[in-house]
């Protein structure tokens, strides 16, 4: 089953009340009313694209320890997955099926690295329960999301919705900005260009993690 069968699949049910989530009707028009507001903002199509230069970052992996967009690019080619954190279930999906290419990413010379706001715990968390031989850096206040232009705030009604869910996002974050990135899928080449890029405005659809090996292992 491809990636977006099963988070179509995961939403029919979520809508339906038939997910492990215990998720009201009430607030599916919420979500999907910011969801919309998400995408007619156009921030989408403001954020970095193929062709464009990356931005250069070093962020903390789980474990404290340092790693440079720039060390790694000197080996090879780098995928970056913006991640919103372990609370989202789109998102574990989608980290999954990054993981169930990672044998041909790395047999490319490649790296593949996830960006989250979260905090390094959450982080170890999430790695541990997707079962992923990647790291997820710690993004604090979403500083590299919005260098390539990702970052969003949340609306103050959608604030409210998560708060009554008891979604957290400060204490997940370390950081009272309510800001989450949108989902994005980045390749870059060596030389630092944008080879590949999906940004996804609508967290519920995501792009098959196969789109991207063409950009790296033609």
């Amino acid at each position: 089953m491809s990636l977006q069968a099963k988070l179509d699949a995961f939403k029919a049910d979520f809508v339906a009340g038939k997910s492990p989530y215990n998720a009201p009707p009430e607030i599916h028009a919420v979500m999907a009313r910011a969801t919309a507001e998400l995408v007619a903002s156009g921030l989408a199509r403001r954020a970095l694209k193929a062709g464009d230069i990356a931005p250069y970052f070093s962020l903390n992996d789980p474990d404290g320890k340092p790693v440079s967009s720039a060390d790694l690019l000197a080996r090879g080619p780098l995928i970056l997955s913006f991640y919103r954190g372990v609370w989202c279930p789109y998102c574990n999906f989608e980290l999954q099926a990054l993981q169930q290419v990672l044998p041909q990413v790395l047999a490319a010379g490649a790296s593949l690295l996830a960006i989250s706001p979260q905090s390094a715990a959450n982080s170890r968390k999430s790695m541990r329960i997707n079962e992923l031989g990647f790291p997820i850096l710690s993004d604090m206040h979403n500083e590299v999301a919005a260098l390539f232009g990702l970052r969003f705030t949340l609306p103050d009604y959608l604030i409210a919705l998560y708060k009554s869910r008891k979604n957290d996002l400060p204490a997940f974050n370390g950081d009272d900005s309510w800001t989450l990135p949108m989902p994005a899928r980045y390749v870059i080449g060596s030389d630092g260009v944008i080879l590949y890029a999906e940004i996804n405005p609508d967290y519920t659809q995501r792009p098959e993690p196969q789109d991207m090996l063409a950009a790296f292992t033609a």
